[in-house]
């Protein structure tokens, strides 16, 4: 049995320890990119690798790139390759933050054409509330043969959105806070504000209370609203730099609205160019 987008603690549980399975442990911070890896030295899932954001799930971005380009393909199946993936790998994927990094990993596995990836319903703190085991042990060496087939079809590019979406071609999701995307505050990019057009969707309104996914019937709810009618293959999603944007793709997926695409550069590369409009317009 595969895992397409959650897996829950029990399932994962019941097969930590098999052959065919690799667990990879995503936690980041975005303000402290040493701190995801300081926690996994401290204490991870048995057998778990470690994926840095910048490190292993982006490329360093160019001078027209936003924050977190993609990783070129054959890097990114050469890492995938060294955690021990294989063609037929079931893959996991965890981190603190209610899947915020974790759904990066997930995205990009589907981009690569590696269906079998889930993400851990809850992550690291759903396995300690269930009072199983964090380790420090070296997870064991592995070698897969992994190779990949990229999807092209799964991205959409800043040219593409600056022509669909002032004709309502696209529906262009956001995934940011509600006070980035109206501009009113912005940590962490130059301008601040949203592509014109776009239509707010948080990615933590993906969640409930607990820190886990909403229920599949409630996430169809929500983003069959959204879509209003439109198919999932006229939908793409952003955020600040193509991360917190892989949740609200998984979201969809999970509620049965697949074939929607990533704007990998999101909100940090559409500024780059500043013939782009912004709303509010930028000063």
């Amino acid at each position: 049995m595969a895992f397409h987008d959650l897996i829950d603690v029990d399932d994962l549980a019941a097969r930590i320890d098999a052959p065919d399975w690799v667990v990879v442990d995503c936690r980041f911070d975005l303000a402290d990119p040493a701190a995801g890896e300081a926690r996994y030295r401290e204490g991870r899932l048995p057998g778990a690798r470690y994926a840095h954001l910048d490190r292993d799930l982006s490329a360093p971005p160019g001078p027209a790139d936003g924050r977190h380009p993609l990783p070129a393909p054959a890097e990114l199946a050469a890492t995938l390759r060294g955690w021990g993936v294989s063609t037929d790998t079931q893959i996991v994927a965890y981190d603190d933050a209610g899947g915020a990094f974790a759904a990066r990993l997930w995205w990009l596995c589907r981009w690569l054409g590696h269906d079998a990836v889930a993400v851990l319903d809850g992550g690291v703190q759903a396995w300690v509330d269930a009072e199983l085991a964090l380790t420090r042990d070296a997870p064991e060496p592995r070698a897969g043969d992994f190779t990949g087939n990229p999807r092209p079809a799964l991205v959409a590019t800043a040219d593409e959105l600056a022509r669909e979406v002032p004709t309502e071609g696209i529906l262009l999701l956001d995934a940011r806070s509600p006070e980035r995307f109206r501009g009113e505050a912005e940590p962490i990019d130059p301008v601040a504000g949203h592509v014109p057009g776009a239509v707010n969707r948080p990615h933590t309104a993906n969640l409930d209370g607990d820190g886990r996914f909403a229920a599949a019937q409630d996430l169809r709810e929500d983003y069959g609203g959204l879509l209003d009618g439109r198919s999932p293959h006229d939908v793409v999603v952003m955020c600040g730099s193509g991360v917190t944007a892989c949740h609200d793709l998984l979201a969809m997926h999970r509620a049965g609205l697949t074939d929607a695409r990533l704007f990998p550069g999101s909100w940090s590369e559409w500024i780059r160019d500043p013939v782009r409009p912004t709303d509010p317009p930028r000063h």
